[in-house]
């Protein structure tokens, strides 16, 4: 059989142009990393993206809850990764502002990983249960002030631990690393539950994470940290406290991989991220939950965690809670 030049260039041509195809990013599925457990603000608009995201990324997403050490341990793991884009995690307030500012053996730094997106603002909200007899932040800090008050988080060095004493400190108690005791759970769900059975008295978190507990009555909401009502909580706002320094503490969920992840797969995640963000069933069930959908571009993001970790680490500076051990 003769084959002529042309066949044997349109040949070649074509194998290249195939393994071309099949070389682009991605090829498989990709492992989605949340640094929390189950329940908590991270884990829900994690899941609650992954369908649309799914969709635009046109492969399955592997959603794998890697909990511990306030979410340093699935960021270790995403640190770790290779930079190819197969493994990425939900970044956190917690894990990317609050740790970095209160652990100064943390081990990892915000450089060590290349954000593509933060796509949700939700503000924080302190709760009790409505058998705590406890009905508003007066009624609380009275309460504090008697003694035997704790309160729970996601981990030492979370948003859910800080916001917990700077509440505290806000309101006029004077040591509430000593007034109050802090119980860290592995979780934000955890956290919730936490008080649910007793365990701590009350909790400040993020707005999505404690919804369906005021929705269904089981929690009662104290104050939420926002210059404006927030929907779906009956309670007065920071700025109505006169505690409109308490805006500070707000939530955010985004999207990073390792600091070696390549251009061309960082503006992948930005273009799928902008066609997931869009999506109406995402949006009304975050909305519901008082989270604000604000797509921020790599250099929005980057220079927003920024932003919020000097606000944080000053913060830990005030209050005493500086890890250095």
């Amino acid at each position: 059989m003769k084959i002529n030049k042309f066949g044997v260039a349109f040949t070649l041509s074509a194998l290249l142009g195939a393994t071309a195809a099949w070389a682009e990013y991605p090829e498989r599925a990709v492992n989605m990393v949340i640094p929390y457990g189950a329940g908590g603000a991270t884990d829900i608009s994690a899941r609650t993206i992954a369908e649309p995201l799914g969709d635009a990324v046109g492969k399955p997403l592997i959603m794998a809850n890697v909990t511990g050490a306030g979410g340093a341990t699935g960021s270790v793991a995403v640190q770790n990764a290779k930079g190819d884009g197969y493994t990425m995690l939900f970044a956190r307030v917690g894990s990317h502002s609050v740790n970095p500012a209160m652990k100064a053996t943390l081990p990892y730094t915000l450089d060590d990983f290349r954000f593509v997106t933060v796509y949700e603002i939700n503000p924080v909200a302190c709760a009790v249960t409505p058998a705590s007899g406890i009905n508003s932040m007066d009624d609380l800090i009275a309460k504090v002030n008697e003694g035997g008050v704790s309160y729970s988080s996601s981990g030492v060095g979370s948003l859910l631990h800080l916001a917990g004493a700077m509440v505290l400190k806000e309101f006029g108690v004077e040591n509430p690393l000593e007034a109050a005791t802090h119980i860290p759970q592995k979780g934000g769900g955890a956290a919730a539950t936490a008080v649910l059975n007793g365990t701590a008295t009350f909790l400040c978190t993020n707005s999505s994470a404690l919804a369906s507990f005021v929705a269904n009555g089981q929690l009662k909401p104290l104050m939420v940290t926002t210059p404006e009502p927030v929907v779906g909580f009956d309670a007065p706002t920071a700025n109505e406290l006169g505690k409109e320094r308490l805006n500070q503490l707000v939530g955010w969920t985004g999207i990073a991989g390792p600091d070696d992840l390549p251009d061309d797969v960082a503006a992948k995640w930005g273009e799928w991220m902008a066609t997931a963000t869009q999506d109406p069933k995402f949006n009304e069930t975050m909305s519901a939950r008082g989270s604000v959908i604000q797509l921020m571009d790599p250099e929005e993001a980057n220079a927003f965690i920024i932003g919020q970790y000097n606000i944080f680490r000053a913060l830990v500076d005030e209050l005493g809670m500086r890890i250095e051990g």
